[in-house]
This record gives structure tokens, C-alpha cells and sequence, in this order.
């Protein structure tokens, strides 16, 4: 049973245990990104968001691209934790790799002069934003997922690989699976000492 909004982002956590194990159709997935990527906000409604859907051995490609990456630039016995680490991502059933487009930035930099560099700003909050959405939808389906950022160490060969256009920036990396462990107890700071409300 897919969860509400609200108890979906309140169990949305990074989890580290997943696994290959389908839980929704690949055109569910599909779907979930579709609909997250199309209303998504974005400042001056600008869409400056792209993301690419990695699943069964496209999934696999990409970690073995990271191990491979790593491997060259992390010292021999650093390297096993490393390994062991980007192994347990290969195992969940897709990775969401999100990326800014550099090419809708700089045209607004060029129509709205006055606020040329707020715009690389609001392009990451964007960012964050389809991020969180992608993550919850996630979670309401039953899939458990983290975010890890290996750019801009893969970023060239991830654009090699699968052909991805020239200005879009690689920002995230989402893996995702079915859980196979439960998340940490999350402390969180006295909402009075973050939140203030004046009438």
C-alpha cells in the first residue's frame, strides 16, 4: 500500500541495505520520476533539472564505474571500506542520477542580469528540491534510497557512457532497492530553538 505524503517524508531516511528485489514496475518507477521532474519547482519556473533512470545492469555500470574511479585515487588500504561501501549500492535495483542543466543558467544570467548570481544558487535549491521529491515518492512505494555525491570524480565518464549532453552538471546520485535493514533512531533539535512564528 503506497504511504500518504506526510508518512512518507517523516520515514524517509538514508538506507544502506538494499537489494535488487523489485518492488514496482520499472514503468512505475518511470513514472515516479516523470511526475517528480514535470512539477518539481524551480525559480522563475526555469526547469533546470534533468535526471537519468539507471536500472538493471545500467545500475550496475555506474558503481562499477565509481569502484573503478576510486580505485585509482584511494590509497590500497582505504580502498576495501570504499569498495565495500559502493558495493552495497550496486546491490539495490536502480541509481537516479540528478543533474543541472548549465545551458537554462546561463541564459537566465543573460535576461535577468540584476540577478545573475543568484541563478547558480537557485539551480542547486531546484535541485534539492526534485531530489527530496524523488526520495519520498521512493519511500511511498516502498523503496528505500540515500543520496551520495561522486562528482565530479565519474562526471566524465558518466557523460561518455551514456551520452548525456555537455551542459548538464552531474549534482547527486540516488541508489535505490528494497530495504533489507532498518535506519538508525534520527534525533531531532527541539523544533522551538528552529521554528519561529509571529502573529
Amino acid at each position: 500500500m503506497v504511504k500518504d505524503f506526510y508518512s512518507a517524508l517523516k520515514d524517509r531516511r538514508s538506507i544502506y541495505g538494499i537489494s535488487k528485489e523489485p518492488v514496482a514496475s520499472d514503468e512505475r518507477i518511470q513514472e515516479i520520476i516523470n511526475h517528480a521532474v514535470k512539477y518539481s519547482p524551480s525559480a522563475f519556473n526555469s526547469q533546470s533539472s534533468r535526471a537519468v533512470v539507471l536500472l538493471g545492469e545500467q545500475h550496475d555500470k555506474l558503481w562499477d564505474i565509481t569502484k573503478n574511479t576510486l580505485k585509482k585515487i584511494v590509497s590500497e588500504e582505504q580502498y576495501a571500506a570504499t569498495e565495500q561501501k559502493l558495493n552495497a549500492f550496486q546491490s539495490g535495483y536502480g541509481t537516479v542520477l540528478f543533474f543541472e542543466d548549465s545551458q537554462v543558467i546561463e541564459q537566465l544570467q543573460r535576461d535577468f542580469a540584476s540577478y545573475k548570481d543568484n541563478f547558480p544558487i537557485w539551480s542547486h535549491h531546484a535541485s534539492g528540491m526534485l531530489q527530496l521529491v524523488v526520495w519520498t515518492s521512493l519511500e511511498a512505494e516502498g523503496y528505500g534510497a540515500s543520496l551520495q555525491h561522486y562528482n565530479p570524480l565519474i562526471d566524465d565518464e558518466v557523460k561518455r557512457e551514456w551520452n548525456i549532453p555537455e551542459s548538464w552538471n552531474l549534482v547527486a546520485q540516488m541508489p535505490f532497492g528494497k530495504p533489507t535493514m532498518e535506519a538508525g533512531e534520527k534525533q531531532f533539535q527541539p523544533l522551538e530553538d528552529r521554528i519561529k512564528v509571529f502573529k
